[in-house]
């Protein structure tokens, strides 16, 4: 699939209008619904060919839960690279991970993400990997929304990198505006 192919399927499954609260707490016009595009055989193939192409330097590739595991595991069979998951928190029962998957500390890492809005789900994810004694090397959006996350990544320390923005969609960015408290 070419990358024009690629966005047009992306917009013609996962591009919702209507009024929308996203996960950070702001408002927006349009929803870009991950799943609708994470569950899609074909445009899951051809997004973990893409992805892939930022692991060669890397050891593993990381996903968040939930919407970055179809891509980590899209991406590890594209790469031939194996890949772990990263969960929200640790679970409560039988080994307490809050990573699961092998992975070595020291191992270089390529985080991947579905879609970025200010970047706080996948920092927190980079945090869990880090406390670790795992590198991120790299941070990998398939989406980001131009609102703030490129920012607040960099700030952070790592090299972030986005497959599309929401301009690549035909979308006006939404308004950057202070998340509710």
């Amino acid at each position: 699939m070419t990358h024009s192919e690629l966005i047009e399927r992306i917009k013609s499954l996962a591009v919702l209008f209507g009024d929308f609260t996203l996960r950070s707490g702001r408002k927006s016009t349009y929803y870009i619904d991950k799943y609708r595009f994470t569950t899609d055989h074909a445009a899951l193939a051809a997004l973990g060919t893409k992805l892939a192409g930022f692991a060669g330097d890397v050891d593993r590739i990381a996903g968040a839960e939930l919407g970055g595991v179809p891509l980590a595991a899209s991406a590890s069979m594209s790469a031939g690279k194996p890949f772990v998951i990263v969960r929200n928190a640790k679970k409560d029962y039988g080994t307490a991970k809050q990573v699961e998957g092998i992975f070595n500390p020291g191992d270089r890492v390529l985080l991947v993400e579905d879609i970025l809005t200010t970047g706080g789900q996948v920092l927190e994810a980079a945090r869990a990997l880090t406390d670790l004694g795992v590198k991120v090397v790299r941070i990998v959006a398939v989406i980001d929304r131009l609102e703030g996350a490129r920012e607040n990544i960099e700030k952070a320390g790592y090299e972030m990198h986005a497959l599309f923005t929401t301009t690549d969609l035909g979308l006006t960015p939404s308004p950057v505006q202070p998340s509710p408290k």
